[in-house]
């Protein structure tokens, strides 16, 4: 597996704090994501869409859960943008292939005990079986993304 990148400290999007838990681990938490362009730099990391899989409840676009065998991502706080990007497609390229996933969640970087990093796009199984990864390689794995 890839090592991940890490939020970018030359840019404007700062730690907006700290969170404490499990035994006095500490997480940076933001509001906001590194700016967008034509090759965004992320980090993919795997999320469940479905009733009862690790994303948690209904995806914050629809109210909904999503089967995990469609092409969908969450977005950290920041790219999320207060559900501006909800319903949109974003491409996705990585591992030598490219694809289209449609946004249907926030992947949480204000808060909570493990808040998702502000470079965060957490996607489906399906996203990462298109991507043409092996399954005892999901995980983490550098990517880029645009509009």
């Amino acid at each position: 597996m890839v090592e991940a990148y890490r939020p970018y400290g030359e840019d404007t999007c700062k730690p907006s704090g700290k969170v404490s838990c499990n035994g006095g681990k500490s997480y940076l938490t933001y509001k906001c994501s590194p700016p967008v362009s034509s090759h965004t730099k992320a980090t993919l990391t795997i999320n469940s869409f479905e009733e009862g899989g690790d994303g948690g409840g209904p995806s914050e676009c629809d109210g909904k859960y999503h089967s995990d065998n469609d092409l969908l991502v969450a977005l950290s706080t920041g790219w999320f943008n207060h559900k501006e990007r909800c319903n949109k497609y974003i491409n996705i390229h990585g591992n030598g292939k490219s694809l289209k996933a449609k946004v249907v969640d926030e992947c949480d970087s204000t808060g909570g005990c493990t808040p998702c990093s502000n470079n965060i796009v957490d996607a489906s199984k399906a996203v990462w079986k298109a991507l043409g990864v092996h399954e005892s390689d999901w995980g983490e794995m550098n990517v880029y993304w645009s509009n």
